[in-house]
């Protein structure tokens, strides 16, 4: 029976932040499920990561319907963790789940509607064998569903008891601030919102989004960091053979640019002069801009979490 350290939250005032105006602590660094957590990779090296999560204080997991290969399989990967370590500790883990993107054939697999999003929380719900997720995201915005349809959705799986607080995900700005007065005349807040923020993204701050989160009193956290492995030390002197970009998946080796070198090695040697790796000072970045709460971290390896934890 896995029995985590006892150490784990010996360093609560300085590893958490307040979501917004909330009562929620969240980590500083949340581990996410997207890669590297699916059918197609070791459970026991699935496992070891995220007990090692755990037992460093973070207690945030991410998740989405459509993670893992196959889509879903992410979350079958927390249930069986869940069954076999993780389940005497669930009222001290927060686990996200969030639905949006395609993910079963038909009109009723994807975007915004209620018959979308109720009956991909129930099937996250049966996945991670978990009565309840502590924050059901809409992953993005349905342009031809009535927002109000979306938004009365996430009340209702609140009242449902199938979620204790609602979040949203790339959604533009204006439909945004009309989520936040529906969501909070009907006494279910936002609690968080869920962007792509990094070093070469910075779309939050220039759209306003991260700003108005912040007036509001909503969380922010931000996932991508590390611009999918980009602002790390991976790409510096070539393509590994096993590296996300040399699978041409979500990374393209088009991005690995003179021009981005040429910023990677001014970062590599900023790092150096803080005693970070590239990763760390782009961690260190993200979090140090005003009104983000956390940052979501992906793993393929322990020691590659105990690296990005030593923030």
């Amino acid at each position: 029976m896995y029995s985590p350290s006892p150490s784990r939250y010996e360093h609560l005032s300085t590893a958490f932040n307040r979501c917004g105006n909330s009562g929620v602590l969240l980590p500083k660094v949340s581990l996410g499920f997207w890669h590297n957590f699916g059918a197609d990779a070791p459970f026991e090296r699935s496992r070891a990561i995220t007990r090692y999560a755990f037992d460093h204080g973070v207690t945030h997991f991410d998740f989405a319907n459509n993670y893992g290969v196959p889509a879903g399989s992410a979350e079958e990967t927390m249930g069986r963790l869940m069954d076999e370590d993780f389940r005497p500790f669930r009222d001290e883990l927060f686990i996200s789940t969030k639905a949006g993107y395609g993910m079963w054939e038909g009109p009723y697999g994807e975007w915004g509607s209620r018959k979308y999003l109720v009956s991909s929380l129930d099937q996250s719900l049966r996945r991670m064998k978990i009565d309840y997720v502590d924050l059901f995201y809409s992953h993005r915005f349905d342009p031809d569903t009535p927002v109000e349809e979306t938004l009365q959705t996430l009340v209702d799986v609140v009242r449902a008891g199938k979620a204790l607080y609602v979040g949203i995900s790339n959604w533009p700005l204006d439909p945004l601030q009309q989520a936040v007065s529906y969501l909070r005349d009907r006494d279910v807040p936002l609690l968080i919102y869920q962007g792509r923020l990094n070093m070469l993204n910075r779309e939050p701050m220039d759209n306003g989004i991260l700003s108005f989160c912040r007036e509001q009193g909503i969380g922010f956290i931000a996932y991508s960091p590390l611009a999918q492995g980009l602002l790390t030390d991976r790409y510096l002197d070539g393509i590994p053979a096993d590296s996300r970009m040399a699978k041409e998946h979500f990374l393209t080796s088009d991005r690995r640019t003179p021009q981005l070198l040429s910023y990677l090695k001014d970062l590599q040697q900023e790092a150096a002069s803080n005693n970070r790796t590239i990763a760390q000072e782009a961690l260190r970045w993200v979090l140090d801009r005003q009104g983000v709460t956390s940052v979501i971290v992906g793993a393929s390896s322990v020691a590659q979490l105990e690296s990005n934890l030593q923030i």
